[in-house]
């Protein structure tokens, strides 16, 4: 069963998650105190966290990053905001967070945000390796090297590139993007997909003399070799 840590102090928020999740078939854990919520994420192993901002105590963010200086923390991290400022978010996504959502959020847009973060891929039929020029990605270590230097990539980020690599020379829509890597329906006002392939192309493309991201202008994205 898939376990879930809540830190929410809004107790209507966290109880209508609780009581939908449990429906669904998760298990919920649940603290509405930044400093206790931190405390359970240490002691106890969680398949996805789900962090509000604004927590007594500790905020959400200073909670993800203490999370992700820990040696070997992997978890995917999920924010949930009522600021819905770029600021904000990027500060949070800074921090290694995965995704986010901005309060008051549909349930079901929850639902599948959280079964994208827990997904568990199926092992490629070519093989557990990806390549192309010298990008490397190991599907089942969950390593991504390029050039010799292992990149280090938030779940979201190592999901949005494998499908990138899967597709590699193809040019991949927003649209497709959405629906094989958020498990979302297009939604014409959001630019999360820009926004994760440009923290992707900060890891995978800045410093490297070749491009490998590509936009193709109204069309979408391809990765290729120049």
């Amino acid at each position: 069963m898939i376990k879930i840590l809540i830190v929410e102090d809004e107790i209507p928020v966290a109880e209508s998650m609780i009581r939908g999740l449990t429906e669904a078939g998760y298990q919920v854990t649940h603290e509405p105190d930044g400093l206790m919520g931190l405390q359970k994420a240490y002691e106890a192993t969680f398949d996805l966290i789900i962090l509000d901002v604004i927590l007594p105590r500790m905020n959400g963010i200073e909670i993800s990053k203490k999370l992700h200086q820990m040696d070997g923390f992997e978890t995917p991290v999920l924010f949930l905001t009522a600021l819905g400022s770029a600021d904000d978010i990027v500060e949070g996504l800074d921090t290694g967070a995965d995704d986010y959502l901005v309060k008051p959020f549909n349930f079901k847009e929850l639902l599948a945000r959280i079964r994208a973060l827990t997904r568990r891929k199926s092992a490629n039929v070519g093989g557990n390796m990806l390549r192309l020029a010298d990008l490397m990605m190991d599907l089942d270590a969950k390593k991504v090297i390029r050039a010799g230097e292992e990149l280090k990539l938030t779940a979201r980020e190592f999901s949005l590139l494998e499908f990138l690599m899967k597709n590699k020379n193809r040019v991949i829509s927003r649209n497709d993007i959405l629906e094989k890597v958020w498990d979302m329906n297009f939604d014409p006002g959001t630019n999360v997909v820009d926004v994760y392939v440009n923290y992707l192309r900060n890891k995978v493309d800045k410093k490297f003399d070749k491009r490998l991201i590509h936009t193709i202008v109204g069309m979408g994205y391809v990765m290729r070799e120049d």
